[in-house]
């Protein structure tokens, strides 16, 4: 009698591990949804933002050998009159253009969805409009409405009798900076717009039922119930409008470049030249400016996070 022995295949690699199919297949398309995302997020923000720290210690146009210079560029940062007066610049900016865009969009949204307008998906499409344009466009729009000659702006006061000439908004110390903010606010008001309608449109139609029959009119239906329910996305608004204004420039640097005389220069404008520049080019002190603006990010952030709340109220 002749004992037969089953004969086993050899096992496989994954096998060997302790993975089965389902368990490989699981590791194969996590590895492939997220190291390219996490990679790219490694080479192109990460490894920069961390190299700036080491450039911002040198004295480097970015062409010749670099000199080791410490914290010398810091120094020179916080002793720079330029660099605070673009600051000041962005902490008008800071202030103004996230207080109008979300006040100009809170409103339009609220009448959107409250009011049954015949037009209110065309007037969704209008007001999201100027975020379908380019920062390009819209600088150079406005800069045609601001325009002295030929500017919109002007012809509107001649139409209704205030005649000021050829004035031009842009080209005054005392009038371009505010001329930058509506142009700011339009180019953004109608994607928050959206972003509002569509929260409120979550709200229980009930809350404002029950409100109705209390006698409640809109605007403390808008007080007491729409802005305490919103107050999470409004929140979020407020870091990217702050972040945006803080870090942005690309309207600046079309409509006015800095001018005149630095009266619109911005820290992100102000860094751009530094580091590119024709006529002061120093990579390593852009790149000191830079860590103080990552700084002053960092704390704007952690303010909002502070006086924000983060959750809406429960009824």
């Amino acid at each position: 009698m002749s004992n037969s022995t089953a004969v086993k295949s050899p096992q496989t690699p994954m096998q060997r591990l302790g993975l089965d199919k389902a368990s490989t297949q699981k590791w194969i398309f996590l590895f492939i949804a997220i190291v390219p995302p996490f990679g790219g997020y490694l080479l192109f923000t990460l490894f920069p933002n961390i190299l700036s720290i080491y450039y911002a210690l040198l004295d480097w146009d970015g062409f010749t050998n670099a000199k080791f210079v410490g914290l010398a560029n810091f120094i020179t940062a916080f002793q720079d009159k330029y660099v605070w007066r673009a600051l000041g610049h962005n902490l008008i900016f800071m202030i103004t253009v996230p207080f109008f865009v979300i006040l100009i969009s809170l409103l339009l949204a609220y009448l959107i969805t409250n009011k049954n307008y015949y037009e209110n998906g065309f007037l969704k499409v209008l007001f999201f409009f100027p975020n379908v344009l380019s920062t390009v466009v819209v600088a150079l729009l406005w800069a045609f409405i601001y325009d002295g000659s030929y500017g919109l702006l002007n012809g509107l006061l001649k139409f209704i009798g205030i005649n000021i000439g050829n004035f031009y908004w842009l080209g005054n110390e005392s009038t371009a900076l505010a001329s930058i903010i509506p142009a700011w606010v339009w180019g953004g008001v109608g994607l928050y717009v959206i972003i509002f309608a569509n929260a409120m449109l979550a709200i229980p139609k009930s809350l404002y039922e029950a409100a109705i029959l209390e006698g409640a009119g809109h605007m403390t239906r808008m007080f007491k119930i729409t802005m305490p329910l919103v107050t999470p996305i409004i929140r979020v608004s407020a870091l990217f409008l702050v972040v945006g204004t803080m870090k942005g420039f690309e309207i600046i640097l079309i409509m006015t470049n800095g001018g005149p005389f630095g009266s619109t220069d911005v820290i992100g404008l102000y860094m751009f030249n530094l580091a590119f520049g024709e006529e002061y080019r120093n990579y390593g002190y852009a790149s000191a400016v830079g860590m103080i603006l990552f700084v002053i990010l960092v704390t704007a952030k952690l303010l909002i996070d502070k006086f924000v709340p983060n959750r809406g109220y429960e009824f």
